[in-house]
């Protein structure tokens, strides 16, 4: 905890504390990745721990894990004890989905033993129908855990909101609600709703940002995954000479490459409907935020050249691009995400009782969202984890999953 603030000469260091030099330097509350996957398979010890220590190499001290498995929960433990180099893991149970729920008696059943396992919410995947759904929402009431994520086709974004869903991710179901009167939406909507481009009407889209204000749920937009995958720039080429790719095992970026190229060749594709897809989903980002609907930061890492930690200072960069300020992006990963957790005190701010989930930084990041990738350290549950020992770290993945 942050046991007291205040000017140097008057403050009391207790005997044989840690002095770490903030001259000159910014002080500012760790970010939370709020659509992050922690691997799902247990043999994976050695990419677990990179992917952990990637998000806290970036700043990330808290991680909202969006596709749980049983071993997470042993990473939670780890983590807060401070056993492994990893932010703090808000921990979502195995995907309820159209595959895995068969029925609403199940989903009740799977709700239940999610609750007893100790999970922090609920995943919410496609493939639900409305009954499976509702099913879903009675039990999760009824046990008093939360759940968040996709806007299955059958349930609709209407339906989502007036169960209050704890978050919309991606912007799941949001081309759907705006589409224009009269209009006949396509068979598939494709890649969240990128198919109905065509047929929205973009003076909706106040009018469905004032309607997830009133109904209490929050977006998770995950910008850059939309960027990275439908955009034609950049090109894939150029993403795979980034820098943090250098961090990703070869064959996984592989796999990104070939997913890349199959969305882009697909029926339909096309650069100029990607572009407005992307400025359409800018402008429902803005429009939520000035209606005071809440948004949290999130990028969907480890995941279609999002690399963990990283990908996150391009999705602030992109919320900019949306028409945010540096500050309002910035508390999308910071005291909005202690705010959705009804904890507004215990962390993502600077004062005296909260948590000691700090990043020091060499700039201004209220000048220029950049100077995040300008660390001198970071502090995780006040443990310190200098710049020095981060880029050792980087340079060990980066050693591992060399050509």
């Amino acid at each position: 905890r942050i046991q007291s603030i205040g000017p140097a000469a008057r403050t009391r260091i207790p005997a044989g504390a840690v002095r770490i030099e903030g001259r000159g330097r910014y002080l500012m509350p760790g970010l939370s990745e709020m659509h992050a996957h922690v691997p799902p398979n247990p043999a994976d010890v050695q990419w677990t721990q990179d992917v952990l220590f990637l998000y806290a190499a970036n700043g990330i001290t808290f991680a909202r894990s969006m596709l749980g498995a049983p071993h997470h929960l042993d990473l939670r433990a780890r983590a807060e004890r401070g056993d492994i180099v990893s932010p703090r893991i808000y921990a979502a149970g195995p995907s309820l989905n159209g595959n895995s729920v068969a029925s609403p008696a199940a989903a009740h059943a799977m709700v239940a033993r999610q609750k007893v396992a100790g999970y922090d919410t609920l995943k919410i995947h496609p493939g639900l129908d409305r009954a499976r759904y509702d099913a879903i929402v009675r039990a999760a009431r009824s046990h008093k855990i939360s759940f968040g994520g996709h806007v299955p086709e059958a349930v609709g974004l209407n339906r989502v909101l007036e169960a209050r869903q704890a978050t919309v991710d991606h912007l799941d179901g949001y081309m759907e609600m705006l589409l224009r009167e009269g209009a006949q939406p396509k068979a598939e909507a494709g890649f969240f709703g990128f198919n109905l481009v065509d047929q929205v009407d973009e003076g909706r889209i106040r009018q469905a940002a004032r309607r997830t204000r009133e109904a209490g749920v929050w977006n998770v937009p995950t910008d850059s995954l939309i960027h990275h995958v439908l955009l034609p720039e950049p090109s894939t080429a150029e993403m795979e000479r980034r820098e943090e790719m250098r961090y990703v095992p070869r064959p996984m970026l592989a796999q990104w490459k070939q997913a890349r190229a199959g969305l882009q060749s697909q029926a339909g594709y096309d650069p100029d409907r990607a572009r407005r897809f992307v400025r359409i989903r800018g402008k429902l980002i803005k429009a939520l935020h000035d209606e005071g609907a809440g948004l949290l930061l999130g990028s969907d890492a480890p995941q279609w050249f999002n690399v963990p930690g990283f990908s996150l200072h391009r999705e602030l960069a992109y919320l900019i691009d949306a028409g945010l300020t540096p500050y309002q992006a910035l508390a999308t990963g910071t005291r909005n995400v202690s705010r959705f957790l009804g904890t507004p005190d215990e962390f993502g701010t600077v004062r005296a009782g909260s948590r000691a989930d700090l990043i020091l930084l060499e700039a201004n990041p209220l000048q220029d969202v950049g100077n995040l990738r300008r660390s001198a350290g970071v502090f995780l549950n006040g443990r310190w984890l200098p710049q020095s020992r981060i880029e050792a770290g980087l340079a060990a993945i980066a050693d591992r999953y060399k050509q």
